[in-house]
């Protein structure tokens, strides 16, 4: 018999990933983008470099968002210099080409960080970080662990030798501005005003502040930094819904400002509110109880409540 090659000590077979998406930028002294290009230009162009791609999107800031449909097409697109008469740069979009997710795994509790990822990397994970909780003081290490994968598509498990490990999303809270406590955003990159997180008054931090809570983002008597916040929840929405369908922020944002009403509260808040409340009533001939609808229709409310 001949020699048989053994698979990766963590399971499942090596995996072959190339980056999907990349950004397309004008390479111009004027600063021109892909917003003023003929959109039948580009298709014909990025076709006759690399072939037909499975999408192709214009981003607000005028540069081209294209997903590849092979890693041929991956290895071509990254060497382009020009479309067309359009000298450009590619490279690979910083985010999308990668997954994070969660397991949970006793049998790694006791493990480094370092052999963990060393034994996953032939599953695609090129990252893990171990998920710690404050407790009297101190951090305490779990049996949950964040990887980050090299594929935009989250696999549902990965194998730790023989233990079967499944993946859910990972989902982080919402990024929130130490400074100016806005979201979206971090203290590095603000170009706000400093601002309590507490009183919601410029110029001072909340250390020490004594003031009445008011919120930065909803005006609402709570801290900015409050989970009761609408607009916090909000923001967990947007990126609940941008890592679930793996899109941009923008995008999510989109998708979540289209689905809520135009007042800013869910569907199913309305829907509870106002929710026709059903009498019960006994028969006067057999004795049965009788359940009777309100006269008014409450479809038709919780449409003009939502108009």
């Amino acid at each position: 018999m001949g020699h048989v090659k053994k698979p990766p000590f963590s399971g499942q077979s090596s995996i072959q990933n190339f980056d999907s998406f990349f950004i397309i930028k004008c390479v111009s002294d004027s600063n021109e983008n892909f917003a003023t290009v003929s959109p039948f230009l580009v298709e014909k162009a990025i076709t006759g470099s690399v072939g037909i791609v499975k999408s192709t999107k214009l981003l607000r800031s005028g540069d081209l968002l294209v997903e590849v449909a092979s890693s041929k097409q991956a290895q071509q697109i990254v060497k382009l210099h020009s479309l067309s008469t359009i000298s450009v740069s590619v490279k690979p979009h910083e985010t999308l080409n990668s997954s994070k997710g969660v397991i949970t795994c006793g049998r790694l509790l006791n493990l480094p960080i370092e052999e963990i990822t060393q034994e996953l990397r032939g599953q695609g994970v090129k990252d893990v970080r171990r998920i710690n909780i404050r407790r009297d003081g101190e951090l305490v290490p779990t049996k949950h662990f964040i990887l980050t994968f090299n594929t935009p598509r989250l696999p549902e498990y990965i194998k730790a030798g023989y233990v079967r490990c499944s993946i859910r999303p990972y989902i982080p809270n919402p990024l929130r501005c130490f400074k100016c406590q806005r979201f979206g955003h971090s203290k590095t990159n603000c170009r706000g005003t400093l601002t309590c997180a507490r009183c919601a008054v410029a110029g001072h931090e909340s250390t020490g502040c004594t003031a009445v809570e008011k919120c930065v983002n909803c005006q609402g008597q709570h801290t900015s930094f409050s989970r009761s916040c609408p607009k916090w929840k909000q923001e967990k929405e947007v990126v609940s819904t941008k890592y679930q369908k793996n899109i941009s922020f923008p995008e999510a944002r989109r998708l979540v400002k289209a689905q809520a009403p135009p007042d800013g509260r869910s569907y199913a808040s309305v829907v509870e509110k106002n929710h026709p409340e059903y009498q019960k009533t006994h028969c006067p001939h057999c004795n049965h109880v009788v359940t009777q609808c309100p006269t008014s229709p409450p479809l038709q409310n919780l449409l003009n409540l939502l108009q």
